[in-house]
């Protein structure tokens, strides 16, 4: 497994410029960040390149929703332009997710009005033509469930295997599931059997203790378990540290790099 920093939450003490070399000296082997529009994409690489580390991913959606069948188009140009970053960054995949998240994540429409079958199958359209997409960039879509009860309400995607089965249907090898335990320990529970049961969808994983998104060992989830079970099953991919420090970068990593030993 690879352990990434997410540079959004961890080392923001720091300039960007130099949370890419702090990232590597503390053992991380990757990082990543959520939004692309707000860097420059080429210095960003820069950095990364210098530091000698790799960047996992960033979201590839923003303003538009898979959901919304009216949204398809714009949903399908913006994540070109996503890929097409992703492309300069040398980053293997983006994130997606089923609504449109404005400021903190906040969902911004709930899409009440449309019934549960138009969603489905808006998001199962818009994601198929997104796959064929993704092909032509050879990049990896990571889609998302995010939990509904803390950060999202309204979110149409909150569980695991209704992403798993879509992923499944649309059968690309550029469609897979982004894991994160933090949001289903709050939504579902169930952490090892559901990663037993959906392993061969996992493209990406997340990282965050519950409740408060704080590093392990603040909260109720046995992070040294989770992650020498994800070793069992045979996950090689990215572990993304998605986290918000309880006091400091330093204590937060100390931590991260505990498990990290523990687990491997």
């Amino acid at each position: 497994m690879f352990f990434g920093a997410c540079i959004d939450t961890l080392y923001t003490e720091l300039p960007w410029s130099k949370r890419f070399a702090a990232a590597k000296t503390d053992g991380f082997d990757c990082v990543e960040f959520w939004d692309w529009r707000k860097i420059d994409l080429r210095a960003t690489k820069g950095y990364a390149d210098e530091a000698g580390i790799w960047i996992s991913g960033f979201n590839g959606d923003a303003d538009f929703s898979l959901i919304d069948p009216a949204h398809r188009q714009d949903y399908l140009e913006y994540l070109r332009r996503s890929l097409e970053a992703a492309s300069i960054l040398g980053a293997p995949g983006v994130t997606v997710h089923s609504n449109a998240l404005g400021e903190g994540g906040i969902v911004v429409n709930h899409y009440d009005e449309l019934p549960d079958t138009v969603k489905l199958c808006a998001m199962y359209d818009t994601l198929y033509r997104a796959t064929e997409l993704a092909g032509t960039y050879g990049t990896l879509l990571h889609l998302e469930a995010l939990n509904v009860y803390t950060d999202h309400a309204g979110n149409y995607l909150k569980y695991t295997k209704t992403g798993a089965e879509i992923i499944r249907m649309i059968n690309s090898p550029h469609l897979k599931l982004l894991y994160d335990a933090y949001h289903m320990q709050i939504n579902e529970g169930r952490l090892c059997d559901t990663l037993s049961e959906h392993i061969g969808v996992i493209g990406h994983v997340h990282i965050a203790d519950a409740p408060g998104r704080h590093e392990p060992d603040t909260g109720e989830i046995n992070y040294i378990n989770v992650l020498r079970h994800l070793n069992r099953l045979g996950y090689r991919g990215a572990v993304g540290c998605e986290l918000s420090p309880a006091e400091s970068t330093e204590e937060a990593v100390k931590a991260i790099m505990t498990v990290k030993q523990a687990s491997i």
